[in-house]
């Protein structure tokens, strides 16, 4: 059975990459309040975001473990209460905590990326009762799982897609051929969330793209910000586009409907 999550619009899906920053925005970054609402005017369904937990335990959309990058401090989120990341982002976009993504934009569809070890089971837990509009992932598939065990444990069940580990296994067992070894590899999970290519490597290719499919599995192609790699991969048959630039994307999939 198909998770609530991918009802919300039909294939192909846009995924705004830690929500939109117009290319005309000032003092706006990535991950703000403001960047989420600008993905979603655009007409995005799905938002992409990060997950980190705060000195005094606030989960926070922000992608980086520290602050460097988008603000200049070089404290880590983990040591930053978050009244004061807040005011820290207050001519940045806002601070949007996952509470407030969840409630505030009721009809977005969250891609979650579990940032920190800490972060996995608090943010499981907040989830719990929107389960059928987020997507659980992490490069590390023991956040990932904490994070599912603690949203089943309060009585949700998001949609998930792998780690590095786990999506390994998924491409060797697509090497070998067996639907057998691909319906292990993909038991449980609900999209592969992947990169067109790894360390010069291919990794999306429509022998990958069929395995999956096969069963029920979609696969969404991170990040794609150029519109023509964008209809090369609609093309080949993937079924989601994570971009920096939803814009575009949405325009290149209305284009092709």
């Amino acid at each position: 059975m198909t998770h609530p999550w991918f009802s919300a619009a039909p294939l192909p899906r846009v995924l705004a990459h830690r929500g939109f920053v117009p290319p005309d925005a000032e003092g706006v970054v990535e991950n703000s309040f403001a960047a989420v609402a600008a993905a979603h005017a655009a007409g995005a369904v799905y938002v992409e975001s990060d997950c980190h937990l705060t000195a005094d335990g606030e989960v926070v959309l922000f992608h980086d473990a520290d602050l460097t990058r988008v603000i200049g401090d070089q404290r880590p989120i983990a040591d930053v209460r978050a009244r004061e990341l807040e005011d820290l982002m207050s001519t940045r976009g806002g601070l949007i905590t996952l509470p407030q993504a969840l409630t505030a934009f009721p009809t977005v569809r969250f891609n979650l990326d579990m940032k920190a070890d800490a972060v996995a089971a608090p943010a499981g837990r907040i989830v719990a009762k929107h389960a059928d509009r987020v997507l659980v992932t992490s490069f590390d598939d023991g956040r990932r799982i904490a994070a599912l065990d603690a949203a089943r444990a309060a009585g949700g069940t998001p949609a998930t897609s792998p780690g590095t580990k786990t999506m390994a296994r998924v491409v060797a067992a697509v090497a070998t051929g067996s639907r057998r070894l691909v319906g292990a590899a993909v038991r449980g999970l609900d999209a592969l969330q992947v990169p067109e290519r790894h360390k010069g490597v291919r990794v999306v290719s429509r022998r990958l793209i069929d395995a999956v499919h096969r069963h029920g599995v979609e696969v969404h192609v991170w990040t794609i910000n150029e519109p023509d790699d964008m209809s090369r991969l609609l093309d080949l048959g993937v079924d989601g586009l994570v971009t920096d630039r939803c814009d575009l994307a949405l325009a290149v999939v209305a284009s092709r409907s």
